[in-house]
């Protein structure tokens, strides 16, 4: 294939929607660039889901991906397939690795969460309204949707309070593919290092969580080496924090952005709500692109013309599948009524489906609808064309989201 038939992907996500519509138009399986690694970026969701549940399609780079040694020393994504956890495993293994974490995220727990959830996002809510009145500018992502997962996220693995600041800026700098190798490195090896502390600190202190259920697996049954406990703790910490928060963002850039979807949401707020964040993940997929699987032998596609080689790199593209006219009628357009929303695949598909998704809704459905309760006049304090993207092949989200109400100064025009 030469290289004018590979679709560069822009690490800085300047247009994602248009960068989207042109890789569906390449087909439902096409040759994408990722940062100087070369893919095949499924974009159809009917592919997407075969390819998602096929077995001869892993993410287990150390045992099917031929170019691992040499990607994982030049890549800046390289700790994608260089963990050692659930993400990356394949069969038997995955399996195993996901009954240990899957408890803390099935039905019961995530109910038994939704009061925490409420009373986090309720104090958040409260300083926000606090910022406001004092005439400060209140950043809907940085005051609110940054902070509520991840004193969810804190609250599920028992983190301390003094430890989250820490926290904060490597587990962000996983997602921004705008770092040179070296920094990206660096970074890496700076997390996985805080959470080899923070494992220490709860072997000493106990408790009521994840964290201390994952040291048990390691310390107790032996069910887990080190490096997967720590590497565990990676995954639920960055899955756990990027996809909510790009979620909470997208969902109320949405709201705020379609006065008329707006105004349905607030004459039906319980059941509207629900319908904005699945429309919001068909739409707006936190994760656009997702790195990578591999083929462990040949696939043949002949529908799509096209042949993946065994060891050849697979690129989840859901940002592109959640617009597709394919499957869904004016794609491009934001409706709280659309009847086939939900079946988005913004959180995977098949064995690999995001564990925490649940929780990921029930934190958007709880923001979204206490959000407008406490701001029932908010606007962007910004024209929309001036809200700028993160800078990130993997996330779909904004920089910032600022807000203020109905007729006071900078207030957008109204739509």
């Amino acid at each position: 294939m030469s290289p004018t038939e590979v679709l560069v992907l822009d690490p800085k996500a300047r247009d994602r929607v248009a960068e989207d519509r042109e890789l569906r138009s390449r087909g439902p399986v096409a040759r994408v660039d990722l940062l100087g690694l070369e893919a095949w970026a499924v974009s159809h969701p009917d592919y997407l889901k075969r390819l998602l549940t096929d077995n001869r399609v892993s993410k287990d780079s150390r045992r099917h991906y031929p170019d691992f040694e040499q990607t994982v020393q030049r890549w800046p994504l390289w700790l994608w397939i260089a963990v050692e956890n659930m993400f990356t495993a394949y069969g038997a293994d995955h399996r195993a690795l996901r009954r240990l974490v899957g408890p803390a995220f099935n039905h019961r727990r995530t109910q038994a969460m939704r009061p925490v959830i409420q009373d986090i996002t309720d104090r958040l809510l409260t300083r926000m309204l606090a910022k406001q009145e004092a005439g400060d500018l209140v950043d809907l992502r940085a005051d609110f949707a940054h902070q509520l997962p991840m004193d969810v996220i804190h609250h599920l693995m028992g983190m301390p309070r003094q430890w989250q600041e820490s926290m904060a800026d490597p587990v962000a700098k996983v997602f921004d593919t705008s770092l040179d190798i070296a920094a990206a490195l660096q970074n890496g090896e700076d997390l996985k290092a805080l959470l080899a502390r923070f494992v220490e600190h709860k072997r000493a202190h106990p408790g009521d969580d994840l964290t201390t259920d994952l040291i048990h697996a390691r310390d107790g049954e032996r069910r887990l080496s080190e490096e997967q406990l720590v590497d565990t703790l990676l995954l639920v910490f960055t899955a756990g924090y990027e996809t909510t928060v790009g979620l909470i963002v997208n969902t109320h850039r949405n709201l705020l952005t379609h006065p008329r979807q707006l105004d349905i949401v607030r004459r039906n707020p319980k059941e509207a709500t629900v319908a904005a964040v699945q429309e919001t993940l068909r739409r707006d997929a936190s994760i656009a692109f997702l790195p990578l699987r591999y083929a462990t032998e040949p696939i043949d596609l002949p529908e799509a013309d096209v042949r993946i080689e065994k060891g050849e790199p697979i690129l989840a593209a859901y940002s592109a599948a959640g617009r597709h006219p394919d499957i869904f009628d004016q794609p491009d357009v934001f409706d709280v009524l659309r009847p086939n929303a939900s079946t988005h695949l913004a959180f995977g598909h098949g064995t690999h489906l995001c564990l925490g998704a649940p929780l990921a809704v029930a934190e958007a459905e709880i923001a979204t609808r206490s959000f407008l309760n406490a701001f029932p006049d908010a606007v962007l304090a910004v024209e929309e064309h001036q809200l700028t993207p993160v800078e990130s092949i993997i996330s779909n989200s904004l920089r910032e989201l600022p807000i203020t109400r109905r007729g006071d100064k900078h207030t957008r025009k109204a739509t």
